[in-house]
């Protein structure tokens, strides 16, 4: 078995070197991201001290004005941003249990986090893959403190409700007493579906969690967006779950840079998904979902190993300088593997037809390894 830490550089150095990518983004080094850190600073900025001031209180201030919210604190993760949360809810409400889905990224990601470290309970809203919707929430067969919702709901499928069933959950919710709390990881690129603004969906909840680096190319780091209360407690129990950093003025120049050059972009990478969804979709044997894709991202299915499918798509990386699809995994029927697919700017330069010609070409490829 190969060693994974070689296999991920592999990956890594076949992106980089393409010239053209359906998928995903060519990384980028540390020299380049040091550019883009230069050139957002201020010439005479200082650096933050242990979170107050510089470039992370300028974060702050620009989600605050994104969302709405009347305030924001800057959190190194959002998987800290999100236990504080569900912590604040429980102390406000009485109730330590916390709605949740069976997919979701507390229960998925975050290694049982709420529970370990905030003594809280998972309360499942439902097992459809997809949100709870508002009948679900009212029939909940115990009190919760907190309803998380993840939009989109990445494991299954990066899926979002419509606006109207949003509103609907949310008040079912309000109607048992329970707070909300949108965990926004990817909130930025799924207005497009809502047909709503940031602040418009932010204004649903109690509180919202977002993140810098999952689709603004950030380094790292979020930012958790409520009422004055939540966020005075939050940056106390941010310095007591480690997250009170010393500087974190890398983290904040990147995200600001993110939201000034790579959030206006992400309606455009949602419009163009849809089109990349459609033309992967006419291939043999392969499958989307959803149709049309709810986000910038989406499921693709082929019907063979996954081991092959990478492998292939690297040698078409390494030898033609063109990525396809990387990141297969197999599924629970042999021989059908999965990937998420990412349409980000490199994707642009893609029409239809040359989405279909670049994944039959990928196909060739694969029929003659097998």
């Amino acid at each position: 078995m190969s060693d994974p830490s070689t296999a991920r550089l592999r990956r890594l150095s076949a992106l980089r070197g393409c010239d053209r990518a359906l998928a995903g983004k060519r990384p980028v080094t540390v020299a380049e991201q040091l550019a883009v850190l230069r050139a957002t600073a201020e010439p005479d900025a200082l650096p933050d001290l242990y979170g107050e001031g510089g470039a992370v209180r300028a974060v702050e201030r620009r989600v605050a004005e994104l969302l709405g919210a009347g305030a924001v604190a800057f959190f190194p993760t959002g998987t800290m941003a999100q236990q504080v949360a569900m912590r604040y809810g429980a102390e406000v409400t009485g109730r330590d249990a916390v709605g949740l889905h069976p997919l979701s990224h507390p229960l998925v990601h975050e290694g049982d986090a709420y529970a370990v470290l905030g003594g809280l309970r998972a309360v499942l809203t439902t097992r459809a893959a997809r949100n709870p919707d508002a009948g679900e929430v009212a029939a909940l067969a115990e009190p919760i403190g907190t309803l998380l919702l993840e939009l989109p709901l990445r494991d299954a499928g990066f899926v979002l409700p419509d606006w109207d069933e949003l509103v609907a959950t949310v008040a079912a919710a309000r109607e048992r007493g329970a707070r909300v709390h949108l965990d926004g990881a990817r909130l930025w690129e799924s207005t497009p579906h809502l047909g709503r603004s940031p602040v418009e969906v932010a204004a649903l909840a109690d509180s919202v969690y977002v993140s810098f680096y999952k689709s603004l190319g950030g380094i790292s780091g979020a930012a958790l967006a409520g009422d004055d209360e939540l966020i005075r407690y939050a940056r106390v129990w941010r310095h007591r779950y480690g997250g009170q950093l010393f500087q974190q003025w890398p983290a904040a120049l990147a995200a600001l840079a993110g939201l000034e050059h790579e959030l206006p972009r992400l309606p455009g990478y949602v419009r163009h998904a849809r089109t990349v969804a459609a033309a992967l979709a006419e291939l043999p044997g392969a499958r989307v979902f959803p149709t049309p894709p709810h986000t910038h991202q989406f499921r693709f299915w082929l019907p063979y190993p996954a081991e092959l499918l990478d492998e292939v798509n690297l040698a078409l990386a390494e030898e033609e300088k063109t990525w396809f699809v990387g990141g297969w995994r197999d599924t629970e029927v042999p021989g059908l593997a999965m990937a998420e697919v990412t349409v980000a700017g490199p994707a642009l330069e893609f029409d239809a037809g040359q989405v279909v010609e670049l994944g039959e070409r990928f196909l060739r490829r694969v029929s003659t390894t097998t």
